[in-house]
């Protein structure tokens, strides 16, 4: 490996000097040929791939050295070629924030008097469609609450309700087709709902009898449809994410026009599977949906004891994936989230993390 030394006169005279100084020869000749001794073979290296002019650089005093680096900066505008894209060098200690000054926005269309913001950005939905998304919220919440009463009364060994979330469940899978896959956690009965699960297939689960598809061999409100492509729930957390991935690149594999969609609270983002499959996903480009409903707890631990950063939606940037907080309280802003992310989702092929900010 040989030294490059730029064209520059004053480059050279300046690192022959810093040489010279450091290691105590008695001219900038002596240092010429003895690195030409030393370093008779190889290439030369340009640029910032050069390690000994970086080494000897190091060695310098400090006033020479910074001079130096300024004026190399300055005037050269060197870049790192690093994978992923060119860096840029700078002279200064610089630490990244551990957090922008601002927090991410939350859109919504709806003000809290449910009236229509001004100027908002919003899929337009049939009146069809709006009136069975407040049909089946309002069939989820009934539902939830007959069923919940019944395992209060020890009719049922266990239930979870979605009270408050009937927004995400039913406007997101309002959003959706039917050929995309759903892997979701235990409050997602809203989804299988609109997709026409009815209300006693969903008795059936719960009460483990003969017509249950899974015939009593899985908890109630873990429910599954092979038909309606709604995998069966797994109660242990966060474990659908990376297999929403797998099935998402087998999409892409077979170019359907189809996405995963995977549901999971806060609290999974504190599970390693959360990170393991948002990596994934980056990497391998596949079209995933991952839907966060943050309520600020993860059944009795508040996300201030599970993580320091803004919410979830800055997670997925760390991960190169693209992201939105969305009001879980506006139906026809997580509809028209959901739909949007969908198409990005599909057309480009790549994953999209949405944060549901709700207050139940």
């Amino acid at each position: 490996m040989a030294l490059h030394l730029r064209s520059s006169s004053s480059s050279k005279s300046t690192l022959l000097n810093i040489l010279r100084h450091n290691l105590g020869f008695g001219s900038r000749s002596h240092v010429t040929r003895h690195i030409r001794q030393i370093l008779p073979h190889d290439p030369p290296l340009r640029g910032s791939q050069n390690p000994i002019s970086r080494l000897c650089n190091t060695m310098a005093e400090p006033e020479t050295l910074s001079s130096f680096v300024q004026h190399e900066y300055a005037n050269n505008h060197q870049v790192m070629d690093f994978p992923g894209g060119k860096v840029a060098f700078t002279p200064e200690i610089q630490f990244i924030s551990e957090s922008d000054k601002e927090r991410v926005p939350c859109y919504r269309v709806l003000d809290d008097n449910g009236q229509l913001i001004t100027n908002s950005q919003f899929v337009q939905v049939s009146e069809e469609v709006a009136v069975k998304i407040y049909s089946d919220m309002v069939t989820l919440q009934i539902m939830d609450n007959i069923f919940y009463e019944a395992q209060r009364q020890g009719r049922l060994s266990f239930y979870a309700t979605a009270i408050g979330e009937e927004a995400i469940n039913i406007a997101s899978a309002a959003a959706l087709t039917p050929q995309d896959v759903i892997f979701p956690q235990y409050r997602e009965p809203g989804v299988l709902l609109w997709r026409g699960f009815t209300l006693q297939e969903f008795a059936n689960q719960c009460f483990g009898n003969k017509s249950d598809y899974g015939k009593g061999r899985q908890m109630p409100v873990h429910y599954g449809s092979n038909k309606l492509n709604y995998f069966t729930v797994s109660a242990t957390i966060a474990t659908q994410l990376p297999n929403a991935v797998g099935a998402a690149y087998s999409l892409k594999m077979d170019k359907k026009d189809a996405c995963a969609v995977t549901y999971f609270g806060d609290g999974g983002t504190s599970e390693g599977d959360f990170h393991a499959a948002l990596n994934f996903a980056a990497v391998m480009e596949a079209p995933v949906l991952f839907i966060c409903r943050n309520n600020g707890w993860a059944i009795s631990t508040p996300t201030s004891d599970q993580f320091r950063s803004d919410g979830v939606v800055v997670k997925g940037r760390a991960y190169g994936i693209r992201s939105i907080r969305v009001d879980g309280n506006d139906a026809l802003a997580m509809y028209s989230a959901v739909h949007t992310a969908r198409e990005m989702a599909i057309r480009e092929q790549r994953p999209i993390l949405i944060e549901v900010n709700m207050m139940c």
